[in-house]
């Protein structure tokens, strides 16, 4: 696995238990994400996972903090200040929202070649990071 950064999505679809096969191959990505050290997170992946877990999902918050722990195993990017400017930058520049361009900026800090994410074009690259839907066909 390339070094790859996890949207929220991904972590949310591993718990739904109404996803089917999405919430197979989320927990197919965790698992290879884990085993290769290769899976990137960011504080931001974190806070949003707990709060949908919780809300939506009714994962216990005592679970979900677990899994929080666990999943902070892998490398995770805490951004600054300069993070949240350069991501006011580039919804600006790429119309996509500030939330998703503070993903973005993560990945790229982190280094990623590969964004999972079901909420960006498929197959765009943005700031040097090539999104992928991981929940559209086998790629």
């Amino acid at each position: 696995m390339e070094r790859t950064f996890i949207d929220t999505n991904v972590l949310i679809h591993a718990d739904d238990r109404s996803a089917g096969t999405k919430g197979a191959r989320a927990r197919a990505l965790l698992r290879e994400a884990m085993t290769s050290r290769a899976g990137v997170l960011s504080i931001q992946v974190l806070q949003e996972y707990f709060s949908v877990a919780t809300r939506k999902l009714g994962v216990p918050p005592q679970v979900a903090r677990r899994k929080i722990e666990l999943l902070s195993s892998l490398d995770v990017v805490r951004p600054d200040v300069g993070d949240v400017l350069a991501a006011i930058d580039l919804t600006r520049l790429r119309s996509i929202s500030f939330w998703d361009a503070l993903i973005v900026r993560a990945a790229e800090n982190a280094g990623c070649v590969v964004l999972l994410s079901e909420d960006l074009n498929d197959g765009e690259t943005i700031s040097g990071v090539r999104v992928r839907n991981p929940f559209t066909a086998e790629k």
